[in-house]
């Protein structure tokens, strides 16, 4: 991997119309609260909005005034939505020729008025992939500048494998948290640090503050002591947990709220003792460990 990224990744998912639906001044007010507070990196992809968040993102940056070499884009492709912009999927499906490939990214440097990529990911694994196909459109992205690195999202090991046997991966970006822990046990993480690759999490805060469910109930107990311990807040901590695994993971966060993004930079500070980490895994599984 070529490309420093910030180790709280901002996820700009909410941003547009799927979501707040800010506006010019409010995406460059949010831009420079990140910049300011560490987060340099910001995470899209062609999806979003119905394809129609990069936009968005891209007119505000032409008019935030700031450095393109200081900051990360990050976008994903291969996912053809059902909506109102692609009116011909009549299903939702997978697309990666090398053809689709370069085209989608080339759309998303328009959009993002940016002249390249820091890093390009395969949305979802298709069970169609021809590893030839996609390492064509990478290989001719990377000598044209148009991509620094390249990884894949919500892929396996082996189909991480796969990919990798034409073309270098260097990220995998996987769901992982406390509520969803399962790529700490099925060779998710112990397969990225075998290899190399940076895992960065979406939705790191789990589903602790959108559901109500045995498990949250039992987690927010415990937070509750430990927001006095460490004097934190409950979303700090279950970042710093995510940050403790020695697979080196960054989270990708969704809110637009500049104090909850500023304690999420925070979260880097908080090193949980050990008997905590394994407290909140407990738990979140509701039993002890083996």
């Amino acid at each position: 991997m070529k490309t420093n990224f910030s180790k709280i990744i901002q996820g700009c998912m909410t941003w547009g119309a799927w979501g707040k639906q800010l506006d010019d001044v409010q995406m460059v007010d949010l831009m420079h609260h990140c910049i300011t507070q560490g987060i340099t990196t910001f995470d899209h992809a062609d999806i979003y909005g119905d394809y129609s968040t990069e936009k968005d993102f891209g007119s505000a940056f032409a008019k935030a005034n700031i450095d393109r070499s200081t900051i990360q884009l990050i976008s994903k492709c291969g996912i053809q939505y059902t909506g109102k912009a692609r009116s011909e999927n009549i299903v939702k499906h997978y697309e990666y020729t090398a053809k689709y490939i370069i085209w989608s990214t080339e759309r998303s440097l328009k959009l993002l008025k940016t002249e390249y990529l820091d890093l390009l990911l395969l949305h979802r694994p298709s069970p169609l992939m021809q590893t030839d196909e996609i390492q064509k459109a990478i290989e001719e992205l990377k000598t044209q500048g148009k991509i620094v690195d390249f990884g894949v999202s919500n892929f396996t090991p082996t189909q991480t494998n796969l990919i990798a046997t034409a073309s270098k991966v260097d990220v995998n970006q996987i769901e992982f948290s406390l509520t969803q822990h399962t790529a700490m046990h099925d060779g998710h993480l112990d397969h990225m640090q075998t290899h190399g690759i940076t895992p960065m999490s979406w939705s790191p805060l789990g589903s602790v503050f959108r559901e109500d469910t045995p498990q949250t109930q039992r987690i927010k107990v415990l937070l509750d002591s430990l927001t006095k311990k460490y004097n934190a807040t409950e979303d700090q901590l279950l970042l710093a947990w995510i940050l403790k695994h020695p697979a080196g993971v960054h989270p990708v966060i969704g809110t637009t709220n500049l104090e909850r993004i500023t304690n999420a930079v925070k979260a880097q500070d908080l090193d949980l003792e050990l008997q905590d980490w394994f407290a909140m895994l407990i738990e979140s599984q509701g039993h002890k460990v083996p």
